[in-house]
């Protein structure tokens, strides 16, 4: 259940930033590309239902996919992604399968937080509380990709108790920070963040480009790792169409995103946390997708896993970091047989849609 204090400040949100919010999820059906419509029929015949979770400042959008009395899988994007991330993946998976895709705060259609304050990779751990608490989940289980699964990997390791099932595409710890580089990058992190959070005060449009174009820009700024065909999965969620250009679209994510801070900690913390997670725990990894940090690091953590949880394993497969997305057939086959042996249906789950 919600609790009354969320609710509340839900509802207490001034007219603009409801105003705001409509705004960014709505793209007029004139102005409608050909490939965001064709996506939205898929999500319509494959029973998608969109969600609102309520959130202090503002909401967290979602997709559900499956049953709508079973718990779902919580499913976690990666950095500038959204949901859509997912939506080549999840309906090749069992039906009787529940899933819930969230966009992360600042992303896709989920409500920016308030101007001037600054994007925590930490801060989506009491998110996933959050969520929990609104759904009246005892346990949580969770499939995220490379952002969403570092912070996944955090979750379980600092609340084992409450994950029962874990699946990771494509990545696995948070970075290790070297002390020497760590000053010098935080310091450029702080100077970018401010003129990102002084552009969003402006309330003024950002470049805007035609729909091709938003394409080439998001294959590009993947170096290939989405494929062109599937750039429409990511930015359905991710774009507006321009008011002073007819026919062109901006990017709408919070661009305070870019300059998040991510969890800086030794190895000896990530290995003290892997030491933790108990869960059964899949790990994805695409073959032809760089190791963040170093292979070194990611064999280490493996190694750890597997000593200290006889249900941790690694799958390796063809393919791009998002190769989730962009070839699906190589996951699903891992993903389905770890669910086959792991996953329990908890049904009667109260809905909130």
């Amino acid at each position: 259940m919600a609790s009354k204090q969320a609710r509340a400040v839900q509802t207490n949100r001034t007219a603009s930033q409801q105003d705001d919010e409509e705004s960014r999820r709505a793209i007029s059906n004139v102005e409608h590309h050909p490939l965001i419509r064709f996506i939205e029929l898929q999500d319509k015949q494959n029973g998608v239902t969109e969600v609102q979770i309520p959130v202090p400042y503002g909401s967290i959008a979602g997709k559900w996919f499956g049953p709508k009395n079973v718990r779902p899988i919580l499913c976690l994007h990666g950095w500038l992604d959204n949901s859509g991330t997912f939506d080549r993946l999840i309906p090749l998976l069992p039906p009787d399968v529940s899933f819930l895709a969230i966009d992360l705060p600042g992303h896709g259609y989920s409500s920016r937080i308030p101007d001037g304050m600054s994007y925590f990779q930490v801060d989506c751990i009491p998110l996933i509380l959050r969520i929990m608490r609104e759904y009246g989940w005892s346990k949580v289980s969770l499939m995220a990709h490379s952002m969403g699964a570092v912070i996944m990997f955090i979750f379980a390791a600092l609340f084992p108790d409450k994950v029962d099932l874990l699946i990771g595409l494509d990545a696995l710890k948070p970075l290790s920070f070297y002390p020497d580089r760590f000053p010098e990058r935080m310091h450029k992190q702080v100077l970018k963040f401010i003129q990102a959070d002084l552009r969003n005060q402006e309330k003024s449009e950002p470049p805007s480009y035609t729909y091709e174009e938003m394409m080439d820009r998001l294959y590009e700024g993947t170096a290939a790792s989405v494929s062109r065909e599937t750039c429409p999965y990511l930015l359905q969620r991710n774009i507006k169409p321009s008011r002073k250009f007819p026919g062109k679209y901006y990017f709408d994510r919070d661009n305070r995103m870019k300059y998040n801070v991510i969890s800086g900690w030794s190895d000896d913390v990530n290995a003290e946390l892997g030491k933790r997670i108990t869960a059964p725990f899949l790990t994805v990894k695409a073959m032809d997708s760089p190791y963040p940090g170093s292979k070194e690091g990611f064999d280490q953590m493996v190694d750890i896993l597997k000593k200290a949880n006889p249900k941790y394993e690694v799958v390796y497969v063809p393919g791009s970091h998002h190769v989730h997305l962009t070839e699906p057939e190589h996951v699903v086959p891992v993903v389905v047989d770890f669910l086959r042996r792991y996953w329990q249906k908890e049904v009667d789950v109260v809905s909130k849609l």
